[in-house]
């Protein structure tokens, strides 16, 4: 079964620092955002209402300061991801105008998801930008966020987000294809297209974060934000940026997440 966006009008994807950065310490790729981008224009274009969860604001701020890899302790990370954000905006910014389309910045912590007043006014905020046409881009508050307050990734607040406004699908972004039985580097590791019973997967067996050493999630964070969606009925597809545009245009690439 592939993904059928025909009654998918909301949708919202989500994009790891590896995808935007590549190789550790490096500058954000504007090619990256420009592919990301290309797609979201697409689906703009079809009437979908689009929001993304982008990481990158850590790894985007290593090369201004002078760091080649992510810092260990929160302090730096957090100066990291000061510099880094503001540097994110303007690539989406710049890359959204080639088609005319308005972004805007929404960051969340953990304590702003578990405060009853606050998520009624995260959903009415993303509620009215989506209603205007808007493409939110949402990041976790590095900058103030605590050990205690943290997501520690932005798989887990893309799929709440995704419950919080009803969307239709969540996709996430990773630097490989999609889910396997193993981890992909070990030879005979097969490549699992459907997930329809998500209590199946053994998440000891998967691989950890990103290969390129700036994200803090890995393939047991996805499955975690899997089974958040799908348990309130929503799918979600797993893939790559190069297969992003076949993924959701019904080709059977990435691995898909039935809703229960």
């Amino acid at each position: 079964m592939s993904v059928n966006l025909s009654n998918t009008k909301r949708i919202v994807i989500k994009v790891g620092s590896s995808t935007l950065t590549g190789q550790a310490g490096a500058n954000l790729d504007p090619a990256a955002i420009d592919k990301l981008v290309d797609v979201v224009g697409k689906l703009k274009a079809d009437g979908k209402e689009i929001i993304i969860v982008s990481s990158g604001a850590i790894a985007a701020g290593l090369a201004p300061l002078g760091l080649t890899a992510r810092p260990t302790d929160l302090t730096s990370q957090q100066a990291a991801a000061s510099v880094g954000q503001g540097l994110l905006m303007a690539k989406y910014t710049q890359s959204f105008n080639r088609f005319k389309i308005t972004t805007s910045q929404l960051l969340i912590t953990l304590d702003d998801i578990n405060k009853a007043n606050h998520v009624e006014n995260i959903k009415g905020v993303l509620n009215s930008l989506l209603k205007q046409g808007v493409v939110p881009i949402i990041n976790e508050n590095d900058t103030v966020g605590t050990e205690e307050i943290k997501f520690g990734d932005n798989d887990g607040l893309a799929a709440l987000v995704t419950k919080l406004i009803n969307a239709n699908l969540l996709v996430l972004i990773t630097d490989i294809d999609g889910l396997y039985d193993a981890n992909p580097t070990q030879q005979g590791a097969k490549a699992i297209n459907q997930v329809a019973d998500i209590s199946k997967i053994d998440t000891a067996t998967l691989g950890g974060a990103g290969s390129a050493g700036v994200g803090s999630g890995g393939m047991v964070t996805k499955i975690e934000a899997a089974k958040v969606v799908t348990s309130a009925g929503i799918g979600m597809v797993l893939t790559k940026l190069s297969d992003l545009d076949d993924a959701l245009s019904g080709v059977q690439v990435g691995t898909y997440f039935l809703p229960n």
